[in-house]
Order: structure tokens, then sequence, then C-alpha cells
């Protein structure tokens, strides 16, 4: 990533002064906003966070701290005494009463490296403290420091009971992780080039789920050659990735890096939950806000990480409250935060492989979900938002070149990978359109293989616009890929495609291939259950199900509209089937089925009413 730049190196270089005097808290402007702010680099995706520092940076008002003091609890440490520390969950939020404290991050040479200084009323936290999650930063108190400490449980509560204040406090959490984002300060370091197939799937990976890091290539850097050789690292070892606790991994899979470092939430209780959400994307998200926000306790479960198919989605344009567009890692990261904010949690990655189901009571879970690491989950409603994986089309040679110039997505990434190329795109929905556009401001130009005839049926209106005014996409219908080629280094190099109504066909060295040509539903994990799919492999629902159907589950009354064959199974997004493939439609799913999983449950509660006690049903068997 190389040595940070722009003005995001003030959020964590400049210390601040704050006097007490005559017991009020008083602060010098640079506490707020350091005076000597760098530029960012050009094309930064991070330029929006300049004008926003004051947000970053701004203490608490005085007349702030009580109303926190309600929710919180009152810590001395002595000098030397860690408040937070790199790799260990966090405590929660605490704010500063008197006493100063110095932030240190951890390079990948093993170096303690002091950042900035906080004081009074200065509020020490970041987003992964609402829901307890492992600090990215050393936080040591120099001298005897007072500190409220708001424990993450009740810095939630105090997010929704004050409304204004919360806002703030929540919104600077938020910007300080897009700080430590930008900066790769407090995560691990990527070392191998930038042009690794693997090195781009971790990269990817970790900007989906918001955690910090940092790359290294040893082509350029001769620290990270350095590096390389200190570990022994061979070519089969790359990306070699050192923690911020000086551990070593070589060549980690996705899924296990994550669970090394915690970079997401992953914890399940044992007494279960109201409802488990299977699934992260926009529908699964919204089903956790509307749930936990109404009381219900609630689990999401996904095995890669939040966002879906739509937080890959480069710019969203269509949906409703956002005139000017939103990313879909953007629009996802915000409904994450969301969700835990009013309390939901969240196990990811946690791959899910079967599912039990019998029938339940009010005070009984009827549902089980049985996880790859071994775990067990137990629920009284499942609500299936996993919804589908992208379609790879029939190529020969298609999986040698995933990661090596074939990508299901256009991330900015990719985006630097291809800038000045040519690429080649195939599919005619939204989410290729929108990637054409996205592409279309990096790459020469972006050759868009369609397999029918136009994009009138099956893309908006707007995108086809767009894409007709841009002048570097080229739109070639009734066209299939037909061949992928290689270099000597076994790098996609160029590729072939046909024209199905001429015949013709055609060839372009082209080094990036992005496919965007419909998804599979995932529901191979539903075995265990008589839950009806339909011939595609979606899940039916409501007026989708026949008698047959019903009967073979056993079920004597007819289901909710977004009710699977199994009494107390739902389904939501692109899982189900009849549904409307668009982030809106998934969302407005997610919300509805709320109030039909708040209707089943207040039935179980009605038949564990009418039911004897188990007393009597035993004093009765035995006369």
């Amino acid at each position: 990533m190389g040595p940070p730049s722009g003005a995001l190196l003030a959020v964590f270089g400049v210390a601040t002064r704050v006097h007490r005097v005559r017991r009020r808290f008083v602060t010098s402007a640079d506490d707020v906003v350091p005076p000597e702010l760098p530029t960012l680099p050009p094309g930064s995706e991070f330029k929006f966070l300049e004008p926003r520092l004051h947000e970053i940076f701004a203490p608490l008002n005085e007349e702030d701290i009580p109303r926190v003091e309600r929710f919180a609890e009152h810590r001395s440490f002595p000098d030397g005494a860690m408040l937070f520390e790199v790799g260990k969950p966090g405590a929660g939020m605490y704010v500063v009463l008197s006493g100063r404290v110095t932030f240190f991050r951890r390079d990948a040479f093993g170096r303690s490296i002091p950042i900035w200084e906080r004081g009074p009323r200065h509020f020490l936290a970041e987003v992964g403290q609402i829901s307890g999650a492992d600090s990215f930063v050393d936080v040591r108190a120099i001298g005897p420091v007072e500190a409220l400490l708001v424990p993450p449980e009740a810095l939630r509560a105090l997010m929704v009971a004050e409304i204004e204040l919360g806002e703030r406090i929540l919104r600077a959490l938020t910007l300080r992780r897009l700080g430590l984002v930008a900066l790769g300060y407090g995560g691990p370091a990527l070392i191998g080039s930038a042009a690794h197939p693997r090195m781009r799937a971790l990269r990817e990976f970790l900007v989906r789920s918001g955690h910090p890091h940092e790359v290294l290539d040893p082509d350029t850097d001769p620290d990270a050659a350095g590096l390389l050789a200190r570990h022994q690292a061979r070519a089969d070892d790359l990306p070699l990735v050192i923690c911020p606790d000086g551990s070593v991994l070589k060549n980690p899979g996705d899924v296990a890096l994550a669970r090394y470092l915690n970079v997401l939430p992953n914890t399940i209780r044992e007494r279960g939950y109201d409802v488990v959400v299977v699934g992260a994307g926009p529908a699964g998200l919204s089903t956790a806000v509307y749930g936990a926000s109404e009381g219900l306790s609630v689990l999401v479960v996904d095995g890669r990480g939040f966002g879906g198919q739509a937080g890959a989605s480069a710019r969203i344009d269509n949906y409703l409250g956002f005139p000017s567009g939103v990313t879909g890692q953007d629009l996802t990261g915000r409904a994450f935060t969301q969700a835990q904010k009013f309390g939901a949690e969240f196990a990811m990655p946690a791959v899910v492989t079967g599912l039990s189901c019998r029938p339940g009571t009010s005070s009984r879970p009827s549902i089980s979900l049985h996880l790859e690491d071994g775990r067990t989950v137990s629920a009284r409603t499942l609500v299936i938002a996993s919804g589908a994986r992208y379609r790879r089309p029939e190529i020969p040679n298609l999986a040698r070149f995933e990661g090596r110039g074939v990508s299901y997505w256009a991330s900015p990434i990719e985006a630097r990978v291809c800038r000045g190329k040519d690429v080649v795109l195939v599919g005619g929905g939204n989410s290729a359109g929108q990637a054409a556009v996205f592409l279309s401001g990096h790459a020469a130009r972006v050759l868009m293989l369609v397999r029918g005839p136009s994009l009138s049926g099956t893309m908006s209106r707007y995108l086809v616009d767009r894409l007709a005014a841009t002048q570097n996409i080229q739109v070639h219908p009734d066209s299939e890929l037909t061949r992928l080629e290689a270099d000597d280094r076994g790098e996609l190099a160029a590729v072939r495609w046909k024209n199905h109504r001429t015949g013709v066909e055609d060839e372009a060295p082209v080094r990036q291939v992005f496919l965007f040509v419909g998804a599979e539903p995932a529901t191979e994990w539903l075995h265990g259950c008589d839950v009806a799919l339909d011939a595609k492999g979606f899940v039916k629902t409501g007026s989708e199900l026949n008698l047959e159907d019903l009967v073979r589950a056993g079920r004597r009354n007819v289901p909710r509209s977004l009710e699977t064959s199994v009494a107390g199974v739902f389904a939501v997004g692109d899982v189900r089937c009849g549904s409307v493939k668009r982030v809106g439609a998934a969302i407005g799913e997610g919300a509805a089925v709320v109030a039909q999983l708040h209707a089943y449950l207040a039935q179980l509660a009605e038949q564990a009413e009418a039911e004897p006690p188990p007393a009597q049903l035993s004093a009765a068997g035995q006369r």
C-alpha cells in the first residue's frame, strides 16, 4: 500500500492538546482539526473523507458527558496501563475524563509506532466496538487516566436512546474505520506481487469486509523482499500474510485468514435465537435490521461475509433515496453496521452444511443448523436468504483462469489492474451494465458480449441509455465467449467469441474478462428438511407451493406468502422462487418477512397456552 498519504494522515499522526480551566474542558483548535493536512493522491476512493475530518476528530461536548455516563462504568488506569491491545477484543468505547492516552500501530516489521494522543472528552473506539471486535491499535495510558467505559451492549443502547448523540458517535466510529482502511493501519500486511491471483482474492475479501490491510510488493519494495527472505518464503508460500500479532500465514485461504484475524463477528450463543438468517446479502441484512429493531434475537450466518452479490456492484443508480447512486459495498456495509446497532449477531465466515427441523413450541427451538466447523445453531424460525452464486458458463479451461484474468465482480482492485487496457465483459443484465459503466472509467475499451439480440429485454432503460452514450463501451449482440488463451506464465492473454447468428468468430488480446451471466440458487444445504424447491432449485413459498408439496411436508395449514413448505421456515430475496431479482425487492422482502415471523411466533405462543402443563399430561397418562 505504500506510505500513508493524504489528509487522513492527520487522523492518526497529530497529537492533540486539551486543558482544563475552571473545571470546564477547553479544546484547542488543533484538537479538532490539525493544521497541516496533506492532500490525498488523485483518484483515491477515500477522497470523500477530507471534508469530514471534523466529524472524525471532534470530542464530545461537555454536556454530552452526563448523557454517556448513564450507560457507562467508571474506570481508572495507572501510567502505562493498556486500554486497547491489538488483536484482543475491545471492552467497548472509552471516554477520557482526565489524563491522556497514546495510540500505537504495529507494522509488518514488528515495530510499535506511536500515531497520536488523545485527552479529556475524546471517545476512544471505532465501529467494531459496537460488537466488541478485536482492536486494530494499542492504546496506553500516559500517567493516571480516569475514563468512562461503555460496553458494547450499552453502546448500542446509547445509540438507540440518545438519538442525536448516538448519531454523532456512530458517524465518527464509521468514519474512523474507513480511515483505518484507507491507511492500512491495524490489519495484516499482504506480501506478494499485486498481479498474483491469490493476492487479488485476499485483497478483495478484506476490502469487502471493511478490514484494514496493507500491500507490500517484493518486486518494487526492498523491505518486502527482505521480509520474504527472513521468513524463507517459497513461490508457493505467496502471498505471505504478516498479522499484527507477528504471526505469519503462508498463502492462506480467505476463510482461514478471516477466522485467524477475526475479520468479522463469528460467535454463537448456546441458548438459541428467535430467528436465524442464512445469508448476509441485502435480503438477509434487511431481515436482521427490522427483526432486531423489533426485539427479536437474530443471528445472521454467511459463508463469506456481508454484501452478497449486491456487495460487488460498482454502482447502483436506481435504488430509492440515492439520486447520485450508491455502491453495493457502501449500501450493504451501512446495513451491516445498522443491524449490529440494533443487536443482531453475526457468524461469518460460517458455512451451513445441513438443516434439521422438528415440531417446535414457544419455548423449544424447532430448527437446528449444522455448520462446517462442527457447531450447531438452534432457532425457533429460519429465514433462507442464501441468494445465488454466479453461474459459470461452459468454456474450456475456465477454472484455470479464475483469479488469473477471469473475475465474477468488478471492484476498484480489478479496475486498477485493467487501467488503459481492453477488457471483455459477458452478460446482459443490470449487474453487467453497472459493471460495464464502472469499468469504462478505467479501461481503454469494454467489449460487452450479449447472448441476445439486444439489451432492452434484460436491462433497465437507464442503463441501456448510459451504455449507448459511453464511447468506449462496445456492445456485441448475439455473441458468446468460446475460448480463453494463456501466455507463458499461465495468465490470460487472449479471448475468442462467436456471433451465433452469423457464425463469425473474433479474437482480441485481452487479459481481463468479467463474467455476469446469471446465478444459481445456493440451496444445497437444505437437505434434511422437506423444503420444497422448483425445477431450478429455487425455494418455493406461499402460492408457489402445490398440494403435493404441503402433504409431503405434513402441513395442515396454508403457508404465509414468504413461508416455505416447512412451518417456521421462510425464504426471501434471490433464492426465492418468483422473486424480483432487484436489490430493492430483496430489501423489501427482508422487511416484510419480519411481520410473518412475529405472526408465526405468536401462533406458537397461543399453542403453548392451550396445551396442558407437562405435569398434568403425566398424571393423565398414569390414570
